[in-house]
């Protein structure tokens, strides 16, 4: 998980041969250093197929989700630990260095409380489960921090930082995101601080999850922290333009954050390499 990447939500949500073979096509034209899957239904998706386009491609990936709500773990841990199973088994069949995302429930839960130690006990316990299941695959696993608005449970780095640390397993890291820091953290430059003995991997998304460059994101901040870390881990751009309606929802995203694909790899891609370049982390 090194270098420059973008997740396959800027040309596809669906991981199937079409979807897979235009992101695949597009992310290689682009420069990336790899691609991260929506891996949002392990059950359909056919890893011999994405491993064999993938390697075609000399593309190495990352897969991300999050849990249907079916199987949400803070309260179906036993559920949410074999349907992490099935993820890891679909990601390490596509060759991927790791799954990450939101592994530790689903986008859209809250209580409408602050999480409760009933809770995150259930958590801990199908985490530490999926981190030994994907230890033995060989694969690195993570757990991402996302805003109140889309979980009661883990919102802040500090807040990740202390679940993996309460779990322990060498192979978990932290994998933030500068849309949801802009909305939680005291400075998104305070919580790559306090993240950073386990920050491997963080998503790149503006204020509006649209163009990086024409939101509100501290991007002088964010990379100064990131420089100031030593971090070298996985930049992953993540702008939600091609959605189904149900992950549309999660998100609270009711209108076009920008024109095109084209416009965030265009105008967002090139302002992100720059400050990367400019701050030497890439």
């Amino acid at each position: 998980m090194k270098g420059f990447g973008v997740h396959t939500s800027m040309w596809t949500m669906s991981w199937d041969a079409q979807g897979a073979k235009r992101a695949i096509e597009a992310a290689k034209a682009a420069g990336m250093d790899f691609i991260e899957i929506a891996l949002l239904d392990p059950a359909a998706t056919d890893a011999d197929l994405g491993r064999r386009m993938l390697e075609a491609a000399e593309l190495p990936a990352v897969c991300s989700l999050g849990l249907p709500e079916s199987v949400w773990a803070s309260r179906n841990p036993d559920g949410a630990i074999d349907f992490l199973a099935l993820a890891i088994e679909k990601a390490a069949g596509l060759g991927a260095e790791a799954l990450s995302g939101v592994t530790y429930g689903g986008i859209g839960e809250r209580s409408g409380l602050p999480p409760t130690e009933d809770e995150l006990d259930n958590v801990a316990r199908a985490l530490e489960a999926a981190a030994a299941q994907a230890r033995k695959h060989g694969l690195l696993f993570g757990i991402e921090p996302v805003n109140r608005y889309e979980t009661h449970l883990i919102n802040t780095a500090a807040q990740g930082a202390a679940m993996i640390e309460r779990i322990g397993a060498e192979n978990m890291f932290l994998h933030l995101d500068t849309y949801h820091m802009n909305i939680e953290e005291k400075g998104a430059g305070n919580g790559i601080l306090a993240g950073r003995e386990h920050l491997r991997y963080i998503h790149l998304s503006e204020s509006d999850r649209g163009t990086p460059g024409e939101g509100t994101c501290d991007w002088d901040e964010i990379f100064t922290a990131l420089a100031a870390i030593g971090f070298d881990g996985g930049l992953a751009m993540e702008s939600f333009v091609n959605m189904p309606p149900e992950i549309a929802f999660g998100l609270s995203v009711w209108r076009p954050v920008a024109k095109s694909a084209d416009e965030v790899m265009g105008k967002g891609l090139p302002f992100l390499r720059n400050k990367a370049e400019q701050y030497k982390l890439i």
